[in-house]
């Protein structure tokens, strides 16, 4: 697959003022796309053609850099990053976008970004929830241990390890580890009564072979109007597959 240019850049300002940047494409419905951790806008959306794929099917894509990733701001001062504060940078750019009717979703980080924004009263048309499990949103703390020892022991870990992998999309991303492990700080999860009373229909999609944040279609069904896809991949190369773009189209198509 040939390598898809990037976009312009164009910025908002987060829940605090600071600096942050999204790309779009495409007219139509907005769609608001979440990208995940050590990841940006580019590389989840628009390097595998998946925001292509919307935009074609008329869809205007909105795929914000989170804060301390990508093209956005990466403070060093813990009080940049308190809890929450990614889905009030989401908030924050629906705000200054204007938009009043939007689909929503994201992959990992951005997955759970998207339910934090549902739980606190977001009402998109429809929203994905891509690269998640059910306990990817309800026992956050654990997994971010796994971030933690990737940090700590960062140009140390084992070829091959999950650490290892991880540390190696972190650098082909060219992440700042200090920025990004404040964003840990910031982290959020939802109880499964919260999770029972998400009223948005909701595609819950994830690779048949990630295994690392629990099982996706125990958290489809957790939340009453969502539904479960499985597509190829891990968690990492999941998101390179024309599938994932396929099956968020027809869903929000449907």
């Amino acid at each position: 697959m040939p390598r898809i240019p990037d976009l312009p850049v164009n910025h908002f300002r987060g829940a605090d003022g600071a600096a942050l940047a999204y790309r779009e494409t495409g007219e139509g419905r907005p769609v608001i796309l979440i990208h995940g951790f050590f990841s940006t806008a580019y590389v989840n959306w628009i390097r595998y053609g998946h925001a292509r794929l919307l935009a074609e099917a008329g869809f205007r894509v909105i795929m914000p850099d989170l804060r301390a990733h990508g093209g956005s701001a990466k403070s060093h001062d813990p009080q940049a990053y308190p809890r929450d504060v990614l889905a009030d940078d989401a908030f924050a750019l629906i705000d200054q976008l204007g938009l009043t009717e939007y689909d929503l979703g994201g992959y990992s980080l951005g997955a759970r970004t998207t339910v934090r924004m549902m739980v606190r009263g977001a009402e998109p048309r429809r929203a994905i929830v891509a690269g998640m499990g059910l306990s990817g949103i309800t026992e956050v703390d654990k997994r971010n241990e796994f971030f933690r020892r990737v940090f700590d022991g960062l140009g140390s870990h084992q070829r091959g390890s999950a650490e290892w992998r991880s540390e190696a999309f972190l650098r082909t991303t060219g992440g700042d580890p200090t920025a990004l492990r404040l964003v840990l700080e910031t982290s959020v999860g939802a109880t499964e009564a919260e999770l029972a009373d998400i009223l948005t229909p909701t595609l819950v999609v994830m690779g048949d072979d990630d295994r690392g944040l629990g099982s996706g279609a125990e958290l489809a069904d957790a939340m009453p109007l969502a539904r479960f896809v499985e597509i190829p991949g891990n968690h990492m190369s999941a998101v390179t597959d024309p599938a994932l773009g396929t099956v968020i189209r027809e869903f929000l198509l449907g």
